[in-house]
């Protein structure tokens, strides 16, 4: 199966740019519910996954102690202090790739061959589409043993 059957484009998906504010990304995320989101420079390249944790973390370690004292510092100030890094996966990638990614992450980016960042591919969507697979085999397995 083609990935990009699965694909969000980004046209249709929230991230912000690397310069944004941290205030900014917050406000976004806090407003769709989103616990992470993806980060673009402004020719269109993945960044990074920037999660609510990088955010608290950054607050914590630089004693930011309000959304309004977040104004003053951009995406690119934050480091990424979880331990599994969030790469994007080519295009071309499979689907066996993308599965194992999304053991520990919601959603995986996707860029093109030019590393500009297309998309993502949700966790759900991917569990959806392994769900009507088991219901095929289920199906002709069914139908082959009818067949006996």
């Amino acid at each position: 199966m083609n990935i990009i059957q699965l694909l969000h484009p980004k046209a249709l998906i929230d991230y912000i740019y690397d310069d944004t504010t941290c205030r900014q990304a917050l406000e976004i995320m806090g407003n769709h519910g989103f616990t992470a989101v993806p980060v673009i420079d402004h020719e269109g390249r993945y960044v990074r996954t920037l999660s609510e944790g990088d955010i608290l973390w950054f607050m914590i370690n630089n004693a930011v102690g309000s959304r309004r004292e977040l104004e003053a510092f951009c995406v690119n100030d934050i480091s990424e202090k979880r331990n599994v890094e969030v790469k994007p996966v080519s295009v071309t990638s499979t689907i066996d790739d993308v599965i194992l990614m999304l053991v520990n992450q919601n959603f995986v980016p996707v860029i093109d061959d030019r590393k500009v960042f297309i998309g993502i591919i949700t966790r759900s969507d991917v569990l959806k589409y392994c769900h009507s697979c088991l219901k095929s085999e289920d199906s002709a397995v069914m139908q082959e043993a009818e067949s006996f």
